[in-house]
């Protein structure tokens, strides 16, 4: 079985894979084109050092008010 990559040009198009799916000739399997970019390159730097800290003192406290109740 080969896979291959169809960039749809016209609406009609999407109409036509969808019945030859429904033949069961082709199976759609809707993927997104991934990035090689990893996230956390893509992320770094968007939050100040300050921001940072407030957030992960925030998610301690409210780990720890968690973990208090349980």
């Amino acid at each position: 079985m080969e896979t291959w990559i169809i960039q749809l040009k016209d609406p009609k198009a999407l109409k036509l894979l969808l019945d030859l799916e429904e033949l069961q000739l082709i199976r759609l399997v809707k993927k997104g084109i991934a990035s090689e970019q990893k996230l956390s390159e893509k992320y770094r730097g968007k939050l100040s050092v300050e921001e940072g800290e407030e957030i992960q003192d925030y998610l301690r406290q409210s780990r720890s008010e968690w973990e208090s109740r349980i």
